[in-house]
């Protein structure tokens, strides 16, 4: 399991880390996922914030997931 620096990252700050904004984008619009948010919902343009555990639990099940295709 990858460690993060902080359990609550922004988007720019798990893109400096490696992470493509498409995946962290997708990561954000999967349905029924809980550990991602904007800091203000009302605002078009707010920040994206992540809950580093549970990004990282949706990470670890997307590659089991994956890696039972082949």
């Amino acid at each position: 399991m990858l460690k993060y620096p902080k359990p609550i990252m922004k988007k720019t700050e798990l893109q400096a880390m490696g992470f493509p904004e498409e995946c962290l984008m997708t990561a954000y619009r999967s349905r029924g996922q809980d550990f991602a948010h904007k800091i203000n919902p009302t605002k078009p343009h707010s920040t994206i914030v992540f809950d580093t555990e549970g990004f990282e639990r949706y990470r670890q099940n997307l590659i089991k997931k994956e890696s039972g295709r082949l």
